[in-house]
């Protein structure tokens, strides 16, 4: 699927392709450099992690486990419940090793950072968070992400693992949906 096959439904590409691929290649050197002689369990966050992880844990020189975890803070549409669910927990513990939660978008910040703390509490060695797209302008609490590919506006993004009611997630690029689409509202889960 490309940018011809969206007809009215893209507003723009706003991340390319190449411009993903040159960033994952990017943020693996700086892991691989952090994490050197240390074996990383990544931790997806499911479903617009996928192809996030999937591309990084290639490019990854370490040694790496992965595991996902599923949640939920919507109750429908594109608005926060404000209730985070864990849908599926991870398989592995996490005792003791080193984490890298991987998210595809950080937006309010509030699941990400109920993630973060119902993760630290399992007694991880450390917990990082690498993500792909943050919207400054969205967040309603900073969390410390050590590894973040691109801040963008606070736009309804779609490609790359980001969806619309489980559509657009096999786009190669990130790219804004237009607004008649979803009803103009730009919040997304992270």
């Amino acid at each position: 699927m490309d940018e011809t096959d969206m007809r009215a439904d893209l507003e723009k590409v706003l991340i390319s392709e190449e411009e993903l691929q040159s960033k994952i290649r990017e943020l693996a050197a700086q892991i691989d450099a952090d994490y050197a002689g240390r074996e990383i369990l990544l931790v997806g966050v499911l479903k617009g992690a996928v192809m996030v992880m999937a591309d990084l844990a290639r490019a990854l020189r370490s040694p790496v486990s992965m595991d996902w975890m599923a949640v939920s803070s919507y109750g429908s549409g594109t608005q926060s419940s404000g209730v985070v669910r864990i849908l599926k927990d991870l398989d592995a513990d996490i005792m003791d090793r080193h984490v890298l939660i991987v998210e595809d978008i950080i937006d309010s910040g509030l699941t990400l950072h109920w993630l973060m703390s119902n993760l630290e509490s399992r007694g991880p060695a450390s917990i990082e968070v690498c993500a792909l797209l943050r919207k400054p302008d969205a967040a309603k609490i900073e969390v410390d992400v050590k590894y973040l590919g691109f801040d963008i506006p606070n736009e309804f993004v779609i490609g790359y693992g980001l969806d619309y009611a489980e559509r657009y997630r096999n786009l190669p690029f990130v790219g804004t949906l237009a607004p008649h689409v979803y009803g103009g509202s730009g919040e997304q889960e992270g």
